[in-house]
């Protein structure tokens, strides 16, 4: 078959989704078939096919639409800058992937609600559509407009991202999630119907990541300290900022660790200050972008998730193949991925104080660490197993052309009566 990948978001991306698609991609292509990937470029500006190298320039398209489209002819749409934004950067994208055309395809897989809607309003009659959602996009908008973006006409975005979710996930033949936790909200918030959605566990490669762990990369000292990790963005919803208080308050009782912080984002710089508010300077390390999570994760003791909001983090996966003892907040699809007390501890989210006394309870006591750790792994190696996560995958999209091609048939029947 021949396969397209597509993001509304940046390719590549530090995150989940770009490192499921990599994999995706790989495993695909070794059974034989062909696989593009489109999204936007790293900076978020044109339109790009990764894997060939080619562009569309936003420059090029962005006159059309803001003739189009403009205040005169769409005042509504004015009147929200977050609106406003996305409306733009998703007619971009729709078409920049029209320019590269669709027709070739055997099937289409999207990652996310914005892209399936797009492409499902320019994809041709014979090809199918199956969406693979890694979290509810207008949740997360909601979170923020209650945090960040707050505005007084907030309550157009959310009613905005709202119908956009509900576009997106209903678009496709098949829509994949990988909890139920995810499958309710589609079901009973977004009118998805219960039989298009499917759960699926995604499927890690950990036989790769294992071979990752053993190439040595360089890591800051801690000699004679256990080590605390987080990976991921470094934005509000990840909750790293509750990570820090927690930190600080740890400080107090014990001085025998240190945190490694791997990863970028929005909020680094005021995460980096409010390490050193808390004298932290000597204790917590941010590593930036890097490339050698496994090699960190296998040099490491505790693994912490502090996000406010989660579907399924690849980070977690990663934690649990290294066999690290997690502390994880108990959001979204996670208590799916961990037993409390058996292959995790979970804790509620936003709990700076209950983060401390897990932490300290996990550097005392090692059994409990080693144990936590080698069960996490156990449960991980045959849960994630990505040769079956492949073989439901092309199930489905097998299920999908099946789909869209007796669909067609019957408009063809209907058009013809």
């Amino acid at each position: 078959m021949k396969i397209l990948l597509a993001t509304y978001w940046p390719v590549p991306h530090l995150g989940g989704v770009w490192n499921y698609m990599v994999q995706l991609k790989n495993k695909l292509e070794s059974n034989g078939h062909e696989v593009d990937i489109i999204g936007y470029d790293e900076n978020n500006i044109n339109i790009c096919l990764y894997n060939q190298n080619k562009i569309v320039s936003r420059d090029k398209l962005l006159p059309l639409l803001q003739a189009k489209i403009n205040q005169q002819n769409f005042p509504e749409l004015y009147e929200n800058k977050l609106i406003e934004y996305t409306e733009f950067q998703r007619y971009v994208f729709e078409l920049g992937v029209a320019y590269f055309g669709l027709e070739k395809y055997d099937i289409i897989h999207t990652q996310d609600v914005i892209s399936s809607a797009c492409i499902n309003r320019i994809r041709p009659d014979h090809v199918p559509l199956v969406a693979t959602l890694h979290g509810s996009v207008a949740h997360e908008i909601h979170h923020q407009l209650t945090t960040i973006h707050k505005t007084p006409n907030a309550y157009m975005a959310r009613t905005y991202y709202d119908a956009l979710e509900e576009e997106g996930a209903t678009s496709p033949e098949v829509t994949i999630v990988a909890n139920n936790w995810l499958k309710h909200i589609l079901v009973n918030e977004f009118n998805v119907p219960d039989e298009q959605v499917k759960v699926l566990h995604y499927g890690f490669d950990t036989e790769n990541f294992i071979k990752q762990m053993k190439v040595k990369s360089s890591v800051p000292a801690a000699k004679n300290k256990k080590v605390i990790i987080y990976t991921g963005r470094l934005t509000d919803l990840k909750g790293v900022q509750h990570l820090i208080t927690a930190l600080g308050k740890l400080k107090k009782k014990r001085q025998d660790w240190v945190c490694w912080i791997a990863g970028v984002g929005d909020d680094e710089s005021k995460l980096r200050v409010k390490s050193k508010v808390f004298g932290l300077e000597d204790y917590v390390v941010f590593l930036g972008k890097r490339d050698d999570v496994p090699y960190l994760l296998g040099k490491s003791d505790i693994f912490v998730l502090p996000t406010l909001l989660e579907n399924q983090p690849l980070s977690l996966i990663e934690a649990q193949i290294a066999g690290r003892a997690s502390i994880v907040s108990d959001v979204g699809g996670i208590n799916e991925m961990i037993e409390h007390k058996v292959t995790g501890l979970l804790i509620p989210p936003a709990n700076p104080d209950l983060l401390t006394e897990n932490l300290d309870l996990l550097l005392s006591d090692e059994q409990l660490r080693k144990n936590l750790g080698s069960n996490a792994k156990k449960w991980g190696m045959t849960h994630w197993s990505i040769e079956q996560g492949i073989k439901d995958l092309l199930n489905v999209y097998n299920e999908a052309i099946s789909m869209r091609k007796n669909g067609v048939e019957d408009v063809t029947d209907v058009s013809t009566n």
